[in-house]
């Protein structure tokens, strides 16, 4: 089975959709199903105002028909709402090709932390956008309910998973005053960390992430240690040498990073909101606190095990399965072109 999955968030972009799709991709290998990903390298790009460090792609129809074509997927998931899922969307309807698409970031909120924007337009452009999807997928139960309350039809749920062969406990000292609270993500305005970097803690501070705010931040916080973007074994080893992992953000729909944490046998302080509450809800493995102090504190009592434990329900493997399982239980087929009666899958 082939997919073609279209998505503005790629490479060499850290986030929590690439993460997301490579992940998927690699572990989907293993199903028997090989993933093509239609993504800004294939395309002229500039940058996102208010956020240079994000190319947005100019794709030309023509050019969108050739690459899906030269692909031949069996199947089309469309990932993000920018300018290339908007054209593969264009795709699709006009040749009256179905496909699913999934909901990775809160639009209205990330919006109108920038500028002053009803978020009941930017929902209604989101309904908008995936009304005509077989499938809308959704990382947790919660998010899934939300959006179908919100008035978005076929909502299913596809879970995420964490590499707990990369991120597990071991013994590294980072040299820092204890206790050390960690934070890991892009460093922007939507991520609110000043409600992390403002509270009166002991220890150190870590910041692990770049991004437009990261300068200002900097400046303003010339207590707090900034390490810029982490990857593989250097960022698993600063996950594990850290006390608490603090997630300041009240906008993420789930948050790859609390996973990577947790396997990595760190307890999580966060705000109780959609998210966190989601990932960990009444689990012993983080607090949950409108007082994020008060929450960074508690974290510092809970069992590290416990923190592994947790993260180890979490796999890419199930996270795969369940996202072939959407696809494959739509039974949408496209035309053979082969002459062949075996019937292709589209999604």
């Amino acid at each position: 089975m082939r997919i073609l999955v279209a998505t503005d968030a790629w490479h060499p972009q850290v986030n929590g959709v690439v993460r997301t799709l490579t992940k998927l991709a690699d572990a989907a290998e293993g199903l028997g199903v090989a993933f093509t990903f239609l993504t800004p390298q294939s395309f002229r790009t500039f940058a996102m105002p208010s956020y240079r460090d994000v190319r947005l792609a100019m794709p030309r129809p023509a050019r969108i028909a050739k690459l899906i074509e030269e692909a031949r997927p069996d199947s089309i998931h469309i990932a993000t709402e920018g300018p290339i899922g908007l054209m593969v969307r264009r795709y699709c309807r006009q040749r009256k090709l179905p496909f699913t698409t999934s909901f990775h970031t809160r639009f209205p909120e990330y919006v109108r932390a920038r500028v002053p924007v009803p978020g009941s337009l930017i929902w209604r452009a989101l309904r908008r956008f995936h009304a005509p999807s077989r499938a809308v997928m959704a990382a947790t139960p919660a998010l899934a309910r939300e959006l179908a309350e919100r008035g978005f039809d076929n909502v299913v749920l596809w879970p995420r998973g964490v590499d707990t062969h990369l991120f597990h406990p071991r013994a590294i000292d980072l040299c820092l005053p204890a206790p050390v609270f960690l934070s890991v993500g892009r460093v922007a305005v939507e991520k609110n960390l000043e409600a992390f970097l403002d509270l009166d803690l002991p220890g150190t501070k870590v910041i692990v992430g770049d991004g437009p705010a990261r300068a200002s931040l900097e400046e303003a916080y010339p207590d707090a240690i900034f390490l810029g973007e982490k990857h593989g074994e250097a960022l698993a080893e600063i996950y594990a040498a850290a006390d608490v992992f603090v997630f300041p953000s009240k906008t993420d729909t789930f948050g790859l990073v609390l996973l990577e944490a947790l396997a990595s046998g760190l307890p999580v302080a966060a705000f109780p909101v959609k998210g966190p509450r989601d990932v960990i809800g009444n689990a012993p493995v983080g607090a949950l606190d409108h007082d994020l102090r008060n929450a960074c504190f508690a974290a510092l009592d809970i069992s590290r095990q416990d923190c592994v434990a947790f993260a180890a329900n979490y796999t890419w493997e199930a996270s795969a399965r369940a996202f072939v399982a959407s696809i494959e239980g739509l039974g949408a087929v496209l035309p053979c072109r082969n002459g062949a009666e075996q019937p292709r899958f589209v999604a």
